[in-house]
């Protein structure tokens, strides 16, 4: 398996490629803009471009979402259905923020914890983490989760956007997260990767050596 990670869009959210080197199958984790760039990084590696999986539904995670199902129309965009309702008012997200608007994203199927994804011998699985939004997932893929914007390195998303909960996002980490292998690779929608075990230990909010 190949991992690639592309800081892109209007605040250089981490989209990531994920390719199974066998059967060439390949998922993008986040779409965060310049669908160009990404359709360059899919050609070089002749990817067959099977999902498109959204943690959620926030404007930067979702920007290239329409540019790219015009590329690759066969590739399904999994979003869990709880986030809809982000994705259905995404003019009124870009403007808060100060953006251009953007088309609603077109969504293929909903991504919950029954959903059952291959890339070739690698299966995704889907986990449920409310609390940054009501429909935040993560996605686990071998020793690799992409956790949106859940879980940062030494940190955790914010609470205080439509949708939010400290208290959901607390449990999310706690018994979702954390529950898991310590030796996880993370890999957030923003900023550098990190480990469940570091972040058991270091992080700022539920870590052993927690600040808050």
């Amino acid at each position: 398996m190949i991992i690639k990670k592309l800081p892109l869009g209007p605040i250089e959210a981490n989209t990531y490629i994920i390719f199974d080197k066998n059967s060439r199958d390949t998922a993008l984790v986040e779409v965060s803009g310049d669908a160009q760039k990404i359709k360059q990084e899919l050609d070089t590696l002749g990817a067959n471009l099977k999902y498109i999986l959204l943690t959620h539904g926030h404007f930067d995670h979702v920007f290239a979402v329409n540019d790219l199902k015009k590329l690759y129309p066969q590739a399904k965009v999994f979003l869990n259905k709880e986030d809809e309702v982000l994705t259905e008012n995404i003019a009124a997200q870009c403007s808060h923020f100060g953006i251009a608007g953007i088309e609603k994203p077109k969504i293929d199927d909903y991504a919950d914890e029954n959903t059952t994804l291959s890339l070739g011998d690698i299966k995704i699985k889907v986990i449920h983490t409310p609390g940054h939004s009501k429909g935040s997932v993560c996605y686990l893929a071998g020793n690799d989760l992409f956790s949106g914007d859940t879980l940062f390195f030494e940190e955790i998303g914010r609470c205080d956007l439509f949708g939010g909960s400290f208290p959901q996002i607390e449990k999310s980490i706690r018994e979702k997260i954390f529950t898991l292998d310590k030796d996880i690779i993370v890999h957030p929608g923003h900023g550098e990767d990190t480990s469940v075990a570091h972040e058991v230990k270091y992080n700022a909010y539920f870590g052993e050596n927690s600040r808050y």
